[in-house]
């Protein structure tokens, strides 16, 4: 039986509206480019949102409220990498970004582009999915399901998508 772990996504964006991401280089995803964020501590009954407030604090040093942040998507996946079931709380951060952050254990930190994200190393279910999912529900919801099979494939299913309430610039 693999083990559930529960974890936020931080997608922080600077006034030229390009993404922040982290070149990881500690488990999972090592080399690639992913937005920062961290395990829930559920041995203290951690909500998602105070995760995601001390991760930006622990990662980007940057102190954040729960009141900075747009829950875009809720995203399950079973057996990712055949080790572990993820649970992930996708949040846009929505006061921007003013510098780059300065590396740390995790990895360094750079901003890239929407475009420039199909010429990056990135996790194979975020670059599948998770992007152009997060791209067309960014200021609305999404909620998704991925069943990761042994041959590296993936199967995913939309289990609700709102759309934002505004159409973006």
């Amino acid at each position: 039986m693999l083990p559930y772990k529960i974890a936020t996504l931080l997608y922080c964006f600077n006034e030229r509206d390009e993404v922040l991401l982290l070149e990881r280089t500690r488990p999972p995803n090592v080399g690639l480019w992913s937005p920062c964020g961290g395990k829930l501590k559920t041995e203290i009954g951690e909500s998602p949102y105070a995760c995601a407030c001390r991760e930006a604090e622990e990662e980007m040093n940057w102190r954040i409220s729960a009141a900075d942040l747009h829950l875009t998507g809720l995203v399950s996946e079973h057996g990712y990498e055949g080790e572990t079931h993820w649970l992930m709380f996708l949040f846009e951060v929505k006061p921007k970004l003013e510098r780059l952050p300065a590396t740390h254990r995790e990895g360094r930190f750079q901003f890239f582009r929407k475009e420039a994200l199909t010429q990056i190393p990135l996790p194979p279910t975020d670059r599948e999915r998770l992007w152009p999912w997060f791209w067309q529900h960014r200021g609305g919801f999404f909620a998704a399901h991925c069943r990761c099979q042994a041959d590296g494939t993936y199967e995913w299913i939309l289990e609700e998508g709102c759309p934002p309430k505004t159409a973006r610039a």
